[in-house]
């Protein structure tokens, strides 16, 4: 995975997705092998990982009785972010995320795709170098998927991402890099255009209609 991309993890119910987040992230202990992040062991240099790796699990991780603008700051103070650049950094936050007017709002009152776009947020506030996200659009209407679409694609430069999805769009849309998970293996991994051009499910259908359409369309209708 490299810096300013985004490697999109794909694969069905219990693939293995959760469990690889999980151990990148020092949830889990790998049973084999390791991984490598900026330079640092995950067996053995998960602090210095975690300096700058940011985190949205599957399932929200939030105060009930804690503000929008509160979990921002909260977190920003968290990662060691200085002072002084706080209230600067949460600010473009809520406007990217379109919570300008949601800033003064409890997490136990938002709904449920809001609190994935605040979890979302808290994963890229404070510069993370590393961001992982877990089915971050899960739960969220067309138009909040389309929104966080936007706010990761804007936030990415400088950063390297993963993030795990069900949806194929997605994928498709965000992935600079696709990586296809089964049964607890990497089956492939490339550009959307690279594994296209190796797959030989798809299909091309080309209809070619001439004279009268009005004929044609009823003939095809029935």
């Amino acid at each position: 995975m490299y810096e300013g991309q985004i490697t999109a993890l794909l694969g069905h119910n219990g693939a293995g997705k959760t469990t690889t987040i999980s151990i990148l992230t020092g949830l889990y202990t790998p049973t084999g092998g390791t991984a490598v992040i900026n330079g640092y062991d995950i067996r053995s240099n998960m602090d210095q990982i975690r300096h700058s790796l940011g985190i949205c699990p599957q399932h929200n991780v939030l105060f009930d009785r804690l503000t929008v603008l509160e979990h921002l700051k909260f977190f920003a103070i968290l990662k060691g972010m200085q002072f002084g650049m706080i209230e600067g950094e949460v600010e473009h936050m809520l406007t990217d995320l379109e919570f300008q007017d949601k800033r003064d709002t409890i997490a136990n009152n938002l709904s449920g795709g809001m609190k994935r776009k605040l979890s979302v947020s808290i994963a890229l506030i404070g510069g993370s170098k590393t961001v992982v996200l877990d089915e971050p659009t899960s739960g969220m209407d067309p138009y909040a998927r389309r929104a966080t679409w936007d706010l990761l694609a804007k936030h990415k430069e400088g950063r390297t991402i993963l993030l795990t999805t069900h949806f194929m769009d997605e994928a498709d849309l965000l992935g600079d890099r696709i990586a296809i998970m089964a049964e607890g293996r990497l089956m492939c991994s490339g550009s959307s255009l690279f594994l296209k051009s190796r797959s030989s499910l798809s299909t091309q259908c080309d209809a070619y209609i001439q004279a009268d359409y009005d004929t044609h369309t009823t003939a095809v209708t029935q």
